[in-house]
């Protein structure tokens, strides 16, 4: 603490540590000087010490010598000091002495009190129970005297009186119970109370056994008072659990054992719907008084009201799910899934409106809460019924999905099967025929399910190969337009020859992979349709957050990504069989050469047979795919082959012309003048001309019959190039021809 309130003089800024490291309770030297090694090193550390060592040596001395007189007196100031201290030990012991003396006085007075104290606290509460216990016997024998006082004028003209009297009667010994019952607790282990329990257990009993009779007598009379008389009693005592299991046993037992019967209800093809509505029958016929006693009706008066009974809960409904778990075991039956959902969607209907005749949000919360309504909902198997749907639905898509790609019916809206079943999967899920509130996270979780499933059908449809046809084949599958599916297994060689036999691997023709496409783009279409059908759906289980509901939309994206890939090949495909045709131009110069043809005025008839796979993707296929994406793969098979056919062009003008000038010099070689080895007499179009003006029509008849279909002919690669090549090899036959 002094060493707290000393203050130390200021070093130098330039000091690596801070002074005030000194002061503290807990400084330790290692510490301090592994601390500051950290920063500097240990001749510098050494340094700093010295010098703030030479401070506090001048801060002391300054110290000194301004308290110089002080140290000097002090000394001097001390003389005689003991004698005064010798003086006062004397008094002080006495002191000491007298106030032991006192507080041994106090202490046995307080110990007295608190023995006088502890034996008056005994004798309190041994008075206490002596009280409860007079208590209890008074109560006993004040009831036994009632009771004999109404068992002696059983005779008298007393026995004749209203039941509002008996009523009144019971409602006393009631309260005497009540105070017996609570006096009983408080006493409990006396031994006078073991004496007097028969007693108390006699009482006990007559006391219910009147209370029931007086119940059932206001029950089948109808009155009011003796009802409200008696369920007042029952609280009174804390028995209403006891009143409301007497009425669901008397009263509503008998009602459901007629009602509930397994034969009515299968005999008859509403037999479920009319046994639930004369079940909900009972509470407004036969319930009407205890209602109305209770509160529990829109007709009670709160003045005349007995609270803490609930029979609609208590009697009522534990008695129906008894009745139905009994007597109805084919109720909760699973095995049909159609039956199982129609009884399951008919029995929460009962359900609700078995809630709307409880009268009391507090009272449907009471029900919800009760065990007989978890053990009714416990009792319909909805994941059993899922599994039997689970199974119906991916059953069928699988089946669709493996093997051979089968057409879809005539009236669906898809072109494959695959497609067809998967969206009636979709919407299977989310009908009314299958949808059930408590399979909601279920069917959510098995919508993504059949959409990834489809989505991988795809991806998997992108590993196989395309059919292994001809060019006329193909032509001809794209000009019929035909469904029917182009399979083929291997690659055309027999699979059965050889020690080592391969598995044959299914292929794909180019029609399905355009009805892959147009059933992709079909199916994102409705996609935001059935999540409109979700929507409300979701909204029944308190489902409201829509916005984060992603899932979808990322399957949605998931089938857009495959189109890219299946129009890639589709368009390679339609570009192959195109070019099978058009490479045709490199027969052009053999149909002319030394052939003596005449001057050629149309177009090659291959040229119709390149574009005919394109006509056929227009017209046969214009109510399956959009405009534009049939545009785009016009535009694309169009760029890739007019792109080698630019090539094959360009290489058979490039031959023409080589052949001209090995012509030309061969003709300057013999130095003489032959006839024209390359066209006719009389200075006619050579036949490398003809070949060039064949090539320029094939060309403008290409470009007119692509403007035909809707295309521009800019927006197509290479075929600016491609009409600029045989305009100038037109241009240069038609040169030397004039």
């Amino acid at each position: 603490m002094e060493r707290s309130r000393m203050n130390l003089p200021k070093g130098p800024d330039s000091l690596c540590f801070d002074k005030d490291e000194f002061m503290k309770e807990d400084f330790d030297v290692d510490h301090f000087v592994s601390d500051c090694r950290k920063r500097v090193q240990l001749e510098e550390l050494r340094a700093d010490l010295e010098l703030y060592y030479k401070l506090l040596k001048t801060a002391m001395v300054e110290l000194i010598n301004k308290d110089y007189a002080d140290f000097v007196n002090l000394s001097t100031n001390l003389v005689g000091m003991d004698k005064a201290l010798n003086q006062l030990s004397v008094p002080l012991g006495q002191l000491r002495e007298e106030v032991l003396s006192l507080r041994s006085s106090v202490s046995e007075g307080i110990r007295a009190v608190d023995e006088r104290m502890c034996k008056q606290e005994d004798i309190r509460k041994k008075k206490m129970c002596v009280l409860r216990l007079i208590q209890v016997i008074r109560s006993v024998e004040k009831i036994e005297k009632i009771l004999n006082s109404q068992s002696s004028k059983e005779t008298s003209a007393l026995e004749a009186s209203s039941p509002l009297w008996t009523g009144q009667i019971l409602e006393r010994i009631a309260t005497e119970f009540n105070q017996l019952q609570f006096h009983a607790v408080q006493s409990k282990g006396m031994p006078l109370l073991d004496k007097v329990r028969p007693r108390i257990a006699g009482i006990t009993a007559m006391l219910q056994q009147s209370l029931e009779g007086l119940l059932l007598e206001g029950l089948q009379t109808s009155n009011v008072d003796i009802i409200r008389h008696c369920l007042r009693t029952y609280a009174t005592i804390d028995k209403t659990r006891d009143a409301e299991a007497l009425v669901g046993q008397v009263l509503v037992k008998p009602y459901m054992d007629e009602v509930i019967v397994e034969q009515i209800v299968e005999s008859h093809p509403d037999g479920l719907q009319i046994m639930y509505a004369k079940l909900l029958e009972f509470v407004p016929h036969h319930c009407c008084l205890l209602r109305e006693v209770t509160g529990g009706a829109i007709s009670s008066e709160k003045g005349n009201t007995v609270p803490g009974y609930d029979f609609l809960v208590n009697s009522v409904w534990p008695e129906i799910v008894r009745g139905l778990e009994e007597k109805l075991p084919s109720l909760f039956n699973p095995g049909n899934p159609d039956a199982f959902h129609e009884k399951y969607t008919i029995s929460m209907d009962f359900v609700r409106a078995f809630e709307q005749q409880c009268g009391s949000q507090a009272s449907v919360r009471r029900l919800r809460a009760h065990p007989a309504y978890h053990s009714f909902n416990n009792k319909w198997n909805l994941p059993v019924y899922f599994q039997i749907r689970f199974r119906e639905i991916a059953g069928s898509l699988e089946a669709a999905l493996t093997g051979v790609l089968a057409d879809a019916p005539a009236s669906s809206p898809f072109c494959l099967l695959a497609s067809h079943r998967t969206w009636s999967g979709l919407q299977q899920c989310w009908s009314a025929e299958m949808f059930l509130p408590g399979l909601t996270h279920r069917l959510w979780r098995l919508t993504l399910q059949l959409l990834a499933r489809y989505s991988g059908f795809v991806h998997e449809l992108l590993l196989r190969p395309i059919s292994n046809e001809s060019a006329k084949d193909i032509k001809k599958t794209l000009v019929t337009g035909s469904k029917d599916p182009s399979v083929t297994q291997g690659n055309g060689e027999d699979q059965g020859s050889g020690p080592s036999e391969t598995k044959p691997t299914v292929s794909i023709s180019s029609t399905q992979l355009v009805y892959v496409v147009a059933d992709l783009d079909k199916l994102q279409e409705q996609l935001p349709e059935l999540l409109e059908t979700i929507k409300p759906k979701l909204e029944m289980i308190g489902f409201k957050n829509f916005s984060s509901i992603s899932a979808l939309e990322d399957s949605q994206m998931s089938l857009s990504a495959c189109v890219p890939a299946l129009s890639n090949r589709i368009i390679q495909d339609l570009s192959e069989s195109c070019f099978s045709y058009l490479k045709s131009a490199l027969e052009v110069p053999r149909l002319y050469r030394r052939t003596n043809k005449e001057v050629p005025t149309a177009a090659s008839s291959y040229v119709d047979s390149a574009l005919k796979p394109f006509h056929q993707l227009q017209s046969g296929h214009k109510d399956k795919l959009k405009q534009a994406i049939i545009r785009q793969w016009l535009e694309g098979a169009l760029s890739e082959s007019t792109h080698k056919y630019y090539e094959t062009v360009s290489d058979v003008l490039s031959s023409v012309r080589k052949m001209e000038e090995s012509l030309k010099r061969l003709k300057q070689a013999r130095k003489s003048t032959p006839t024209n080895p390359v066209g006719p007499s009389g200075g006619g179009m050579s036949d490398d001309d003809k070949i060039r003006l064949q090539l320029a029509l094939d060309v403008e008849y290409l470009g007119e019959q692509i403007q035909k279909m809707g295309l521009v002919t800019k927006d197509i690669k290479s075929f600016s190039a491609l009409t600029e090549l045989v305009a100038a090899a037109k241009d240069q036959a038609t040169a030397e021809q004039s």
